[in-house]
C-alpha cells in the first residue's frame, strides 16, 4: 500500500526542501522512491536522513506540484532536519539502504523517531480529489488531454459538494496549472 506524504529533506547548506511523495511503510521502515534527478534524492544521499510528514493540508501536494514549495518548516526533533508546522505527525529517518536506479532509486529508511502533533478529523472528499488532481497535474506531459478533461470533471463533483476553503483553493491551483499547460482543456469555475 501506498501512503500519500509529505518530505522533507535538508540540503548540505541547511535549505528545507518539501516534496509529496507515495511511501511504502512497515511497522520500522519507509521506502522512499524519489525520481532521479531530484532535490529530495540528493538530499537523503547527502545527509542520509529525511522527515516524513503525515498531513491533510492538501494545499501542500497542490502547492508543490504548481511551483509553491515554501510551506513553514520548524526543526524536526532528533534528527538534522525540518518538518512541516501543519503536519498531523511526523517519522524522522535514517538511511538504511540505497538501491540505485537509473530512473527511481529505492530508499529504505529505518524510522528513528515519530511524533504526533494533531488528530485526525476524517476524510473529506474533496481532499482525495485534489490529491488525484495533483497526480495528473505532475504528469501532464505523459496523459491524453482526453484523459485528463474526463478525470477533472469527475473530481470536481467531489470538491463541488465537499470542498472547504483550503481544498478550493488547491483546485483552484490545480486548475490554473493545467489551463497553462493545456489552454482551454478545463473550466477554472468551481
Amino acid at each position: 500500500m501506498i501512503h500519500e506524504t509529505v518530505v522533507t529533506t535538508t540540503s548540505p547548506d541547511g535549505v528545507v526542501h518539501v516534496a509529496p511523495m507515495g511511501v511504502t511503510m512497515t511497522p520500522q521502515t519507509i521506502l522512499l522512491k524519489p525520481f532521479r534527478p531530484s532535490v529530495t534524492l540528493d538530499n537523503i544521499l547527502a545527509s542520509r536522513t529525511a522527515v516524513v510528514n503525515f498531513t491533510t493540508d492538501v494545499r501542500i501536494f497542490a502547492g508543490c506540484v504548481t511551483g509553491r514549495r515554501e510551506w513553514e518548516t520548524v526543526p524536526a526533533d532528533t534528527l538534522p532536519g525540518a518538518r512541516l508546522v501543519s503536519c498531523l505527525a511526523h517519522s524522522e529517518l535514517r538511511l538504511v539502504e540505497c538501491t540505485d536506479d537509473a530512473l527511481r532509486p529505492q530508499l529504505l529508511m529505518r524510522r528513528v523517531h515519530e511524533a504526533h502533533h494533531a488528530g485526525f478529523t476524517g476524510f473529506n472528499r474533496a481532499q482525495a480529489a485534489v490529491l488525484e488532481a495533483a497526480v495528473l497535474v505532475s504528469r501532464l506531459g505523459m496523459l491524453d488531454p482526453a484523459k485528463i478533461a474526463a478525470e477533472i470533471a469527475y473530481l470536481r463533483i467531489a470538491v463541488d459538494k465537499t470542498a472547504g476553503p483550503e481544498e478550493l483553493q488547491a483546485w483552484q491551483w490545480l486548475l490554473q496549472a493545467i489551463e497553462q499547460d493545456r489552454p482551454g482543456l478545463v473550466s477554472q469555475e468551481t
